[in-house]
Formats: structure tokens, C-alpha cells, sequence
């Protein structure tokens, strides 16, 4: 290093500038792609060896096309259990949150006065009725008379009128009568449908009436239960293909997470027109609920099926690649150098891809290591993945299984 004290005090700058400078030099020729004459020969020059990567296959199974849509559990009745009469609550006969069937007995008003209503109007029929059969009697008898030309053809007519009258208010006394007693029936309230009962709303001895706004007990329906939910009109034409077809298209309800299938279920309606302010049609499914897993309001995510392609190409989604020229993959040749290949994507569920066109079953695709990949790259495999499984329930799951 030259002893910059003996120059003058101008030179000894320049001495400086020049020393930075080549160490400067020094620097970008030992950084990575410092000199292009030194790629892949120095230790800190680029990777110009093979790529390490791992693979995945092509495979063939059944693919299920299917639609997903945000649903709310609904209940298919609801039913709010109020009395039809008035009285005074005297027995509760059940359980909240308690299971029931269509004409179990929930509770009991005090009957006792439509009891003796009832008797009233029986006893009022009675009393009609023996009128009845007296003036039927007389009636009777004049018509002897009159035949014998012994009474009067008016005093006939009117025993034929006061027989009729008296058949009437005996109608009207029978319909009294009837009423009473739909009345005192109407004191045990039962339950008008099967489902699960709610919470109690109304306490014994409070005094209840037909009117009241609170009911009793909130009755719903839990088996079958519905999902409402709702597609774009741009997914509407394969619904309505199949539901035109007569073709009943399964419904699946998960979880939020989509971990966990809740049920399955089948298309039940579609609305009759689409909303303009949406552009979505509403649909609902039926789901039978036999464990009840569902739950009346509950948030599920649904899949509608519309297809099931058989013996499909499929790929992991994780090895479609996605660039200004389109859909792409990378196979592996014989060679162990990648070839970028141009696919069609049919269809994908998040984890699987159906392929129309651009790979055949068996291939080699790269599933991870793609970011240092083109064509023709050289690459070391460092592992292999299983390729895209059926989906549950389909014949290849079941091949492969076995």
C-alpha cells in the first residue's frame, strides 16, 4: 500500500478514489453473474445444474362436475302453537327441545267450562227433539184425518209447517252441540306437525286465548329439513337441462370449513325466475336429516352435482401452471429434461383438475420446483408424488383402494 502522506494532498485523493474502485472490481466479479465468462464455474456464480423437482402422475377416474354455493338451513314447516279457546293453562305435557310426533298432547286448558257448554246444548237438542217427534205424531194423524175429510186442508198445512220448523231448530241445535264439543277438544292443545319443540313461552295458570300473539310452543320441523341457496344464471343451463330431464341431481351440505360432510341430499325446486338485482336464481334442496346434523338456520356450503365424468383425466391442481400463453404443465420426457405442454382445464374442485385435453394418463408432471423451469431444463427428481385420487364414492377410488 503506497504511503499517501509523501504525495501532495490533491494526489492523495485520487489515490483513494482509485484503491475504492478496485476493490469495487473485485467485488461484482466475485458476486453471481458478475462475469458472464465465469457462470457455473466459480463458487458464487449461478446454478447451472440440474433442477431438482417433484413429480407427479397423470391419472384417469370418475370426476364429479359440481357447483358450490352458500346455503342456510331451513326448516321445511314451522309452526307456532297458540290455543284456539280461552282458559286458563293447567298442565304443560312436555319437554322443551323435546322430539314429537303430529297429534301428540302438548297441554291442557281448563275444560270444565266448555264441559258445561256442552251440556247445555245437548240438552237443548233433547228438548227440540222431543218437540220434533210430537209434532211428526200429530203430523201423522191429520193425515189420517184429512183423508177422511174430517179436518180442514190449512189445519194440515200447518202441522207440515211446524214439523219443519222444528226439524231445523233441531239441525241447529245438533250443530251446537258439535261446536261444543270441538270447543272442549279444542282445550287439549296438540301438535299440528312432527318436529322438535322450542322453548316454552307460556307458564301454568296464566290465563291464554285465541288471540294472544305469543305462542306457546315454537314447533319445527327437522326431518326432512331444506338448504336455500342461490347460482349465478351463467350456472343455470346444466340445472336446468337435468331438472328438465327428470334427472334428480344430488345436493351435498359441509361444514364452514369444508372439511366435514353434514349431509347429502337431492335438488328439490328452483324458483321461477331470476333475480334482476342479483342475477342469481334461488334454489332449494330437500336433505332427509335422519341424524340431524343440520340444524334449522345453520350456514353450510353446498355443492350441486350437475355431472359425473367417467374415466376423466386428472392432475393435482398444484401442477397447473398459469403464464401469458395460458394453461401449461411441465412433463418430464425420458431424458429427464421438461417439456412446457399446453392443456385445457375442464373442470377443478381446489385439490383436483379434470384435463380435456393436453396430457394422457400415466405422464410425469412437475409438482414442485417449477419457478426455475423452461423448456428443455435439465432436472434431478428429488421425489414423487401420488397422482390426483378419485373423488370419494366414485368406481377408480374404489379400484385404487383395492
Amino acid at each position: 500500500m503506497p504511503d499517501f502522506s509523501k504525495f501532495p494532498r490533491i494526489s492523495r485523493f485520487w489515490w483513494v478514489a482509485l484503491a475504492i474502485l478496485l476493490a469495487a472490481l473485485l467485488l461484482w466479479r466475485l458476486l453471481p453473474g458478475g462475469e458472464p465468462e465465469s457462470k457455473g464455474k466459480g463458487p458464487f456464480g449461478p446454478w447451472d445444474g440440474p433442477v431438482p423437482v417433484r413429480l407427479t402422475k397423470v391419472t384417469r377416474g370418475d370426476f364429479n362436475v359440481e357447483l358450490k354455493a352458500l346455503g342456510t338451513v331451513t326448516a321445511l314447516n314451522t309452526v307456532n302453537v297458540r290455543s284456539r279457546v280461552d282458559g286458563e293453562l293447567v298442565k304443560v305435557l312436555f319437554e322443551e327441545g323435546q322430539l314429537v310426533k303430529a297429534g301428540d298432547l302438548l297441554a291442557q286448558i281448563d275444560p270444565r267450562p266448555y264441559e258445561v257448554a256442552l251440556l247445555q246444548a245437548q240438552g237443548t237438542l233433547a228438548q227440540n227433539q222431543a218437540q220434533l217427534k210430537n209434532a211428526e205424531i200429530d203430523l201423522a194423524r191429520y193425515q189420517g184425518l184429512y183423508a177422511e175429510d174430517s179436518i180442514a186442508k190449512q189445519t194440515l198445512d200447518t202441522q207440515v209447517a211446524l214439523v219443519g220448523q222444528y226439524r231445523g231448530t233441531v239441525k241447529s241445535n245438533q250443530a251446537a252441540v258439535a261446536e261444543a264439543r270441538l270447543n272442549l277438544d279444542f282445550t287439549r292443545i296438540r301438535a299440528p306437525i312432527a318436529g322438535r319443540l322450542g322453548l316454552r313461552q307460556v307458564d301454568v295458570g296464566n290465563l291464554i286465548s285465541s288471540g294472544d300473539t305469543t305462542p306457546l310452543v315454537v314447533i319445527t320441523q327437522v326431518e326432512p329439513i331444506a338448504v336455500n341457496f342461490t347460482l349465478p344464471e351463467k350456472d343455470l343451463p346444466p340445472v336446468l337441462a337435468k331438472v328438465r330431464a327428470s334427472q334428480r341431481l344430488q345436493v351435498e351440505a359441509w361444514d364452514r370449513d369444508e372439511r366435514t360432510l353434514l349431509s347429502e341430499g337431492v335438488l328439490h325446486s328452483l324458483d321461477n325466475q331470476i333475480d334482476v338485482a342479483t342475477g342469481t336464481v334461488k334454489i332449494k334442496a330437500r336433505f332427509e336429516n335422519a341424524g340431524e346434523s343440520l340444524f334449522p338456520n345453520q350456514f353450510v356450503n353446498v355443492r350441486l352435482r350437475v355431472d359425473t365424468r367417467q374415466q376423466a383425466t386428472l392432475i393435482p391442481s398444484a401442477a397447473v401452471q398459469y403464464g401469458a400463453r395460458g394453461t401449461f404443465v411441465f412433463v418430464l420426457g425420458d431424458d429427464d429434461k421438461v417439456q412446457v405442454r399446453d392443456i385445457k382445464v375442464g373442470a377443478s374442485d381446489g385439490a383436483t383438475s379434470l384435463i380435456d385435453s393436453g396430457v394422457k394418463a400415466g405422464e410425469r408432471l412437475v409438482l414442485e420446483g417449477t419457478d426455475k423451469l423452461k423448456e428443455g431444463s435439465q432436472v434431478q427428481v428429488i421425489g414423487e408424488e401420488p397422482g390426483a385420487l378419485a373423488q370419494p364414492g366414485s368406481k377408480a377410488e374404489q379400484k385404487q383402494g383395492a
